[in-house]
């Protein structure tokens, strides 16, 4: 079942195109990964695609329900109510983590769910500390942002992301923050991620990883998608530009 389909998807800042007819979907338990160098449009489609920018042109979908249609060459969102039912299907981890410094860690992940979803303070909890177990962070429950490191405050953004039970998990740039010894506290937890058939969109530059996680790989220069494929594909079987990029990491 297709969980995401971008249709003709285009974005423009004043004059500069930043996305130009932009197509892809995404299977139930597809891990697709985002490549490219900066500039290229990458984290504007995610944020396109979780609604944090509005399009320009094209189609947004969530499991068959239309979030975007393009109508007389503008794009009209669904009504407030729907828009509202669909945003409940993704989650998105940020670069920059975003916790609300004043909140204990567990508050900052019962936060959305109590508040928005309106599930039942215990039952949150319950959920929240099934997460911090599973990402190793138990004995953080109480602890502040601020006394956390980098890697353990990114691990609490995914578990407040998991809380509200999405059907797809955006990453943009996960580990861009961190730093190396860091950065592997990080992956790990988006592979167990990938074990259980999490389907998820990963803007990355970490290229190893992209290469033994995806499914697929997208890699995107100028606003447009230059090649994708699987990571075989691409990485065995790269177009020029695509291997001068890789290269680049590789070296």
């Amino acid at each position: 079942m297709k969980y995401l389909e971008i249709n003709h998807l285009k974005k423009t800042f004043g004059p500069l195109e930043v996305l130009k007819d932009i197509s892809l979907s995404v299977e139930e338990g597809e891990v697709v990964s985002i490549i490219g160098p900066s500039g290229s449009g990458k984290s504007t489609l995610l944020r396109c695609a979780t609604m944090l920018e509005t399009m320009d042109g094209g189609e947004l979908i969530y499991l068959g329900e239309k979030a975007v249609r393009e109508e007389n060459g503008r794009c009209v969102y669904a009504h407030k109510n729907q828009l509202k039912k669909i945003r409940k299907n993704f989650g998105l981890v940020f670069q920059s983590f975003h916790l609300f410094p004043h909140y204990s860690v567990l508050k900052n992940i019962i936060d959305a769910p109590v508040c928005v979803d309106h599930v039942p303070k215990g039952e949150a909890v319950e959920r929240a500390e099934k997460l911090l177990a599973q990402l190793g962070l138990e004995d953080k429950r109480d602890a502040y942002p601020c006394q956390l490191s980098g890697g353990q405050q990114q691990r609490v953004s995914i578990a407040r992301a998991l809380a509200l039970q999405p059907k797809i998990l955006f990453f943009d740039e996960p580990t861009s923050a961190l730093d190396p010894e860091l950065t592997g506290e990080v992956l790990k937890v988006i592979r167990e991620l990938a074990k259980q058939k999490m389907t998820m969109i990963i803007v990355t530059h970490e290229m190893q990883f992209a290469r033994e996680l995806s499914d697929r790989i997208i890699f995107m220069e100028d606003g447009v998608i230059r090649q994708q494929g699987t990571p075989e594909e691409l990485f065995e079987h790269p177009d020029e530009r695509v291997k001068e990029f890789i290269g680049k990491f590789q070296s």
